[in-house]
């Protein structure tokens, strides 16, 4: 072969610049495998829920909450009265209570809840809703906000735990079990129907012992206990009469923008619909309030942005 048909050795920068190109190529592709980063945290927002993505955990800013105003809660007053009192001590910097709503449902505690962002919001009050499962994550929330000059309420509705759930033993320590102090600018308020939290069986009141006079409770009764006697405040919450109920129903009606005859005439109305829901609570007395108030706009040729305007009102919007 003749020397200039000899093939010349590549410079060796060439070498280098393949070897950089590779490994770009490389970083593209696990970019896409590498969970991405939280969106930073809106610190204007009035509330938040805390979301999970690719397994990291960030407060997502709710910037339109469902609100609903103190007042517009009927037949509750000794339970908001109780509430209002333990939350207007937090915001004020004094001590407070983490505190358990309990009761039947539909009886306004998850409103109550909500009220409380209308009723002190402006006085820096944040609320944070956070589901069962990601009660794990609570130091991680509290280690967020440790820094924030704002108040923060973790919002737990509708709580309760199976018997071999342990994700409860996250919120003991966040509530009263941790090395560390609990932070000043933190409450818990969780909702349930059931006051302990956990479901109770007959076979554990037969591990209760009795020496002498006095009783003992088994172990398993006690574990239960102890996860909601770390709430310091417990708020409990009781079916409505039909008196009471036709008032929250009267009441709801008349946010809905009808008359008072109106509101009369609905009467018999609402007790057919509590019976056939076999319910007379706050709920349902708003459920037939939307409906009825719904179908008299319709009749008297309301248009429908009238009666969203009303609904929009009624929720504290």
């Amino acid at each position: 072969m003749a020397r200039n048909e000899m093939r010349s050795p590549a410079p060796p920068g060439d070498g280098i610049q393949d070897l950089m190109h590779r490994a770009a190529r490389v970083l593209d592709q696990l970019e896409h495998w590498l969970p991405k980063t939280p969106p930073a945290v809106d610190w204007s927002a009035p509330a938040y829920r805390w979301r999970k993505a690719n397994g990291r955990g960030y407060l997502h800013s709710v910037m339109r909450p469902h609100g609903i105003r103190p007042q517009d809660l009927i037949g509750i007053d000794r339970q908001r009265e109780l509430v209002e009192q333990n939350t207007r001590q937090f915001v004020a910097g004094r001590s407070a209570n983490n505190v358990l709503l309990t009761g039947a449902r539909g009886t306004g505690k998850s409103s109550l809840v909500k009220a409380m962002l209308v009723e002190f919001g402006h006085r820096g009050l944040r609320l944070i809703e956070v589901d069962k499962s990601d009660l794990i994550d609570l130091p991680d929330i509290i280690d967020s906000i440790s820094s924030r000059r704002e108040r923060y309420i973790v919002f737990c509705d509708d709580l309760s735990f199976d018997a071999d759930e342990s994700s409860y033993k996250a919120l003991k320590v966040a509530l009263d079990g941790s090395i560390e102090a609990p932070s000043e600018n933190l409450l818990i308020y969780a909702t349930s129907n059931r006051r302990h939290l956990m479901p109770e069986y007959m076979q554990e009141n037969l591990e209760t012992r009795h020496l002498g006079e006095e009783i003992h409770p088994g172990e398993a009764v006690e574990e239960k206990v102890s996860l909601s006697e770390r709430f310091g405040l417990w708020v409990s919450f009781y079916p409505f009469d039909q008196d009471e109920y036709l008032d929250i129903t009267s009441h709801w009606l008349r946010e809905f923008g009808c008359k008072q005859r109106e509101v009369g005439a609905a009467r018999q109305e609402a007790i057919q619909w509590a019976l056939q829901r076999g319910s007379r609570s706050g709920r349902v007395a708003w459920q037939f309030a939307r409906d009825w108030a719904g179908r008299r706009e319709g009749a008297t040729g309301i248009p429908e942005t009238d009666g969203k305007a009303r609904l929009r009102r009624s929720r504290g919007q």
